[in-house]
C-alpha cells in the first residue's frame, strides 16, 4: 500500500511521526513546522485515514507493512520513528517485526504501552456513525448533532476535521469507519511477548493521562531494555497538541542525547 503523506524540511536527520486513530497527518503540522529546519520531517496518514487508501484489513501487522513499505520508497534509514497512541503501536510493533533491517535510530513512544487496553472508542464511532451526513448542510450543523453523544468541544473538533466534502459539495468521512468500527479491538492489542526492540526508545506520557501507568514500567523495561519514560506536566492524552513546547523541548533533548 502506498501511503499518502507530507514531508517538511529538506536536510539533516529523518525524523517519520505517525499519527494516532481518527487522526491524519494534518494534526502533526504545526510541530513538524517546527522541525523542518533542522530534520526532514516525514508524516504519513496510515491506511484508512487521511489520504491513504482504505482496505478491509487492518491491524498491526498490516500497518507495520505499510510503515516498512514507506521507508523502503523513500529510502529512510537512521530513521528517529515517532508514534501517537495508535501509531505508537505501529512504532512499537515495526521495531520488532524489523528489528532485523536496522533502519531505526531512535523510537519516541507517545502516551501508549506496550499492553493490551480494552475497547474505549465504540462510544466515538457510535457517535460518527449516527451522523446523517446527507442531511447535514454545514459543520456547524455536524457538531451540534455530534454533541448530543460528545460533549467536549475539543473531542469533536478533532474528530471533524475527518468530515469532508467532495466535488458535489455532499459530506464524506474521510476516515474508514465501517472497517474501523469491525476491527476496533485491535487497536488495544498488546505488543508481542515474544519481542524485544534493542534501539534508543523514549516513553513520553501525559501527566494527566491514565494510558501509562505505574504498573506498565516493569513491562516497559522488559521489551525495550534501552527505554526511559518521561511524563509532560498539565498533559493529556493528546500531549503534542496540549502541551506542545514541552513536547518539542523534550522530544530534541532525547534526539540530541541530553537528559
Amino acid at each position: 500500500m502506498q501511503l499518502a503523506y507530507k514531508k517538511y524540511g529538506t536536510q539533516g536527520p529523518v525524523i517519520v511521526i505517525l499519527h494516532g486513530l481518527f487522526g491524519n497527518s494534518d494534526n502533526w503540522m504545526a510541530i513538524a513546522r517546527k522541525l523542518e529546519s533542522r530534520f526532514q520531517v516525514y508524516v504519513p496518514d496510515q491506511r484508512n485515514h487521511g489520504q491513504s487508501p482504505w482496505a478491509e484489513t487492518w491491524n498491526y501487522e498490516v500497518m507495520s507493512q505499510d510503515l516498512h513499505e514507506f521507508l523502503e520508497a523513500q529510502q529512510l534509514s537512521e530513521v528517529i520513528l515517532v508514534g501517537h497512541s495508535m501509531g505508537g503501536k505501529v512504532a512499537m510493533w515495526y521495531a520488532g517485526q524489523y528489528a532485523a533491517e536496522q533502519r531505526l535510530r531512535q523510537l519516541l513512544i507517545v502516551d501508549i504501552a506496550p499492553r493490551a487496553y480494552p475497547v474505549h472508542h465504540d462510544h466515538i464511532l457510535d457517535a460518527l456513525l449516527r451522523l446523517p451526513l446527507a442531511q447535514l448542510r454545514s459543520r456547524r450543523e455536524a457538531d451540534e448533532a455530534l454533541a448530543q453523544y460528545l460533549p467536549e468541544a475539543d473531542t469533536r473538533q478533532f474528530l471533524l476535521k475527518n468530515l469532508q466534502r467532495n466535488a458535489q459539495n455532499q459530506f464524506y468521512w474521510q476516515v474508514n469507519l465501517e472497517v474501523i468500527h469491525q476491527n476496533i479491538e485491535i487497536v488495544g492489542a498488546p505488543f508481542p511477548a515474544n519481542w524485544q526492540v534493542g534501539v534508543p526508545t523514549l516513553f513520553m506520557k501525559g501527566a494527566l493521562s491514565q494510558y501509562i501507568q505505574e504498573k506498565d514500567q516493569a513491562e516497559i523495561e522488559v521489551r525495550f531494555p534501552q527505554a526511559t519514560l518521561v511524563s509532560i506536566p498539565q498533559a493529556g492524552h493528546w500531549v503534542h497538541a496540549e502541551q506542545p513546547e514541552a513536547f518539542l523541548q523534550t522530544l530534541l533533548q532525547a534526539i540530541d542525547g541530553k537528559p
